[in-house]
């Protein structure tokens, strides 16, 4: 009976060593990328405005979307996502954590909504006054340009845009953001 048992624990522990690779897998940077470092994730807390993203289906028909960042009682970052559905005329809400992939130094975050499935958020660019910010996810595939206004200077803009091509992104296919309701 305790062969039986040690080889059940055994392939449990196997099964969930497999899970947390599998996991944690999907947190990665695109290739060339490099988080910001030093990071100050107490500066980066508050709210960003989506200036421009790559369109995915969680974000899809979305304008005015923004992101408020606020810090949880357990040491995580409470990621507070809206936006206003403009084919269903209505606002979504989206709640969810994150934490630092490594260190809190280093602008590599893990995030999730969805249990314990995390994805990569890793800030590649932000300017010295914590106002602007390039973010990419795990891919070429996902990329935010963000601000703490509803708007990102032109000069800024144009920088982020050239650092997001030279990593490979098609710029093309940013979506603009407008920003014409209030919630």
């Amino acid at each position: 009976m305790k062969q039986k048992t040690w080889k059940i624990g055994l392939a449990v522990g196997v099964a969930a060593a497999a899970a947390a690779v599998v996991l944690n897998s999907c947190v990665t940077i695109p290739k060339g990328a490099r988080a910001v470092r030093p990071f100050d994730q107490q500066r980066y807390l508050g709210t960003w405005y989506e200036v421009a993203r790559m369109d995915f289906k969680f974000e899809r028909n979305l304008s005015d979307v923004s992101a408020s960042y606020s810090l949880n009682n357990d040491g995580t970052i409470r990621v507070d996502n809206k936006g206003y559905n403009y084919v269903q005329q209505k606002w979504k809400e989206s709640i969810g954590k994150a934490k630092p992939v490594r260190d809190a130094g280093t602008g590599r975050l893990k995030v999730s909504f969805f249990g314990p499935f995390y994805a990569g958020y890793n800030v590649i660019a932000i300017d010295p006054d914590y106002r602007y910010a390039l973010v990419a996810g795990n891919n070429l595939n996902y990329l935010w340009l963000l601000s703490r206004e509803k708007s990102m200077p032109a000069a800024t803009q144009t920088a982020y845009l050239k650092q997001a091509q030279a990593l490979g992104y098609d710029v093309s296919k940013l979506v603009w953001t407008k920003h014409e309701h209030s919630n």
